[in-house]
This record gives structure tokens, C-alpha cells and sequence, in this order.
């Protein structure tokens, strides 16, 4: 082995070479993850009703919020407070690899929330509102005392809030610049919901270090058959009602289209079940890609009635 060859050594630290910093950095950010709070930003802006030409600024600082900075300062958290349990699942990561030596992953976690908040600052009340909101769900999730990762059903339930209700309502009230309309809380809210059965299935890949470390996540709790029935279950309840409160409020096209992504979402959820561990990222790809469009059908509803 060369003299610049990484020899990992404890968790959080590295024994010998050079690892690039920014790129391991940005590995601990998981820019895969930011995907869904900034899609839900972008239906809460389209919800708004507001021509994207009268406050573009606002989307982008809007959308670099609710991705790179507040879902990144999550990752960041969360990798630091589950080293020891990704030293079982994934030991490849950052952290427990060895590739973010001392205590570089809790400075980024720092350094990243103090400039999402300078960031959301720019926003007006409502932008750095949620923001506070957001930050404060992402360490109570991960770090000690709450922690609420330990458990599957407050865990799920705020990172849903996170990556869905919270983000799509901060769209419309920075586009807005007032308070949503009810509308706009109802979805959001439905679509939180939904979101608590993907949660549980990323739990699936990390069953034997979290019951190894104490950290009952559903598939914990339940079982994994059970765990994907909830899941199965809290993805497809809310989206019924969803369908049914487009059609009272007079949408039944958008309701019809809404109502067909869920009836393909079920026929995947059959093959889901067969092996849950096995096709729960299969599923994430697909179920989950129909459910985040329905989301944006419903939204184009709601511009309508801004």
C-alpha cells in the first residue's frame, strides 16, 4: 500500500493519507436526499397561483432551502448521531469510514444551520419560520435528548413533515408572502401523512443495527411484513382522501388522474409485499415517483383556486 493509501481507523477518525474534503463532504450532504423537500417546494409554489416572473427570486433561494441547506444540515446530523449505528449498516459512509476524521460531520451539521437560517432570513417571516421549524424537526430526529429516530412512529412522522407538509406550505407562503390558504394546510397535511409509510420504507435496509443499537424503527417494532403493510397503508390512505376532497371541491379531472397513479401505486404495492426488504428500493423508484406526481396533479388543482 502507498504512502497516500487511506487506513481507516476508529469511527470519526483517519490514520493515515489524504481524502479529499469537499467531495467527502458533500457525500455526508447526500444530494440524492434533497430531491423531495425541493419538489414539494416547487408544488407549494405552483399551488400559490403566483406567475413564477413576479418572484423567481423566491423559488431559487426557496428551492437551495429546502434541499442543499436544510435537508443537507439533516443528513449531516444524522450521519454524526448514527455513526455507531453505520459502522453496522453502512460502514462505507463518511463518518464511520474514517474519510471525515474528528468531529468534521458535527461542524458541518453546525456550520450548515447557522447559513440555512442566514439564508431564510431572506425570506421574510414565513421562510425563515419554517426554516427554524425544519432545522429543530432534523435535530430533535437525530441528536440526543429527543432523538426521535428511536421511535418509528415520531421519527417517520417528522421527517414526512419535513420532506412534504412543511416544504410545499413554505412554497406557497413565500410566493404569497401571507398565510396559506386552508387548502393549502389540508394537502400538505395528507401528503405528510403519505410520506410517514416512505419513511418506513427506508427503514428496511438498517433492521439489524437499529435493533442492535436500540433504535425501534417500525421494521423494528412490528416486523418487516407488518411495517410494510403500514407503510402500504399510510401511503394510500391519504391520497383516497385527497381524491375525494379534489372531487367536493369541483376537480374531478385532476381527482381522475390523481385516483389512477394510486390504482398503479396499489398493483406495485403487490409485488412490494412479496419481499419488502428485497423490493423496497425498487419501490422507492417507482411507487413513490407516482406518488410525488400526484402531488404536483393536486397542486395545479389548487393553483386554481388562489
Amino acid at each position: 500500500m502507498s504512502a497516500q493509501s487511506d487506513v481507516l481507523g476508529p469511527i470519526g477518525t483517519r490514520q493515515a493519507g489524504k481524502v479529499p474534503f469537499l467531495p467527502v463532504a458533500l457525500e455526508l450532504l447526500k444530494p440524492i436526499t434533497w430531491f423531495a423537500p425541493m419538489w414539494a417546494f416547487g408544488c407549494g409554489v405552483v399551488s400559490s397561483g403566483v406567475p413564477l416572473a413576479d418572484r423567481w427570486w423566491a423559488l431559487v433561494l426557496g428551492v437551495i432551502l429546502a434541499g442543499p441547506l436544510v435537508c443537507g444540515t439533516s443528513q449531516a446530523a444524522n450521519d454524526w448521531f448514527d455513526r455507531h449505528v453505520d459502522a453496522i449498516n453502512e460502514p462505507h459512509r463518511p463518518i464511520p469510514s474514517g474519510r471525515l476524521p474528528g468531529r468534521s460531520g458535527l461542524y458541518i451539521a453546525i456550520g450548515w444551520t447557522v447559513l440555512s437560517l442566514a439564508v431564510a432570513a431572506l425570506l421574510g417571516q414565513w421562510g425563515f419560520g419554517a426554516a427554524v421549524a425544519g432545522l429543530a424537526l432534523a435535530w430533535a430526529y437525530s441528536a440526543p435528548p429527543l432523538r426521535l429516530k428511536r421511535n418509528g412512529w415520531w421519527g417517520n412522522t417528522a421527517c414526512a413533515a419535513c420532506y412534504e407538509g412543511l416544504p410545499w406550505i413554505t412554497g406557497a407562503a413565500v410566493m404569497t408572502a401571507v398565510r396559506p390558504d386552508w387548502h393549502v394546510f389540508a394537502i400538505a397535511g395528507l401528503y405528510s401523512a403519505g410520506a410517514h409509510g416512505i419513511m418506513t420504507l427506508n427503514d428496511f435496509k438498517s433492521v439489524e443495527g437499529d435493533r442492535q443499537m436500540g433504535i425501534f424503527s417500525l421494521p423494528v417494532l412490528l416486523g418487516v411484513e407488518a411495517a410494510a403493510n403500514a407503510a402500504c397503508l399510510a401511503m394510500a390512505m391519504p391520497q383516497l382522501v385527497v381524491v375525494a376532497l379534489l372531487l367536493a371541491w369541483g376537480f374531478a379531472g385532476f381527482a381522475f388522474v390523481v385516483a389512477l397513479l394510486l390504482m398503479a401505486q396499489l398493483l406495485l404495492m403487490v409485488r412490494l409485499m412479496r419481499d419488502p426488504r428485497g423490493n423496497a428500493p425498487w419501490y422507492n423508484g417507482t411507487g413513490t415517483t407516482l406518488y410525488v406526481t400526484g402531488m404536483l396533479v393536486t397542486a395545479f388543482a389548487l393553483r386554481t383556486l388562489a
